[in-house]
């Protein structure tokens, strides 16, 4: 019966076996270049204002969240599998814009765990830890 299954279905599990490969080699590759590059005030600074959004700006926009919205579900993925699940979920939430997001951010980055793993990677680089925002 398995064997029927897989032999049926044999094209959607390859293709979902690529892109979860795929998502975690970029995730090794890109997450800690990119936590490295942001500033050591990043998570207690406030956030830039809005602004109005030319078209060139717009689609930006939409393609900076459509990355984000795929890089938490492939943490989400990397949960269960290989990979820096969390991490990578926090990096797809920091590209995202929705109501909420700086809370939900906080709320990740003050876990022992995942401050902890931020933190490793920024020292490797000679780079100053994270300043974190204080528990409300």
């Amino acid at each position: 019966m398995l064997q029927n299954f897989l032999s049926q279905h044999s094209e959607t599990i390859l293709l979902l076996a690529s892109i979860s490969l795929f998502a975690f080699v970029l995730s090794i590759i890109l997450l800690p270049f990119s936590i490295i590059r942001l500033p050591e005030d990043f998570f207690v600074r406030e956030p830039p204002p809005r602004t109005a959004l030319s078209p060139l700006k717009l689609l930006f926009y939409i393609i900076k969240n459509f990355i984000g919205v795929l890089l938490l579900l492939a943490g989400m993925v990397m949960i269960f599998m290989p990979g820096q699940g969390i991490l990578t979920m926090l990096f797809g939430i920091t590209l995202m814009d929705f109501p909420g997001k700086r809370q939900l951010e906080i709320r990740i980055v003050r876990a022992p765990r995942v401050a902890r793993s931020l933190n490793w990677l920024r020292k490797k680089a000679d780079k100053p830890a994270f300043i974190l925002p204080e528990n409300h």
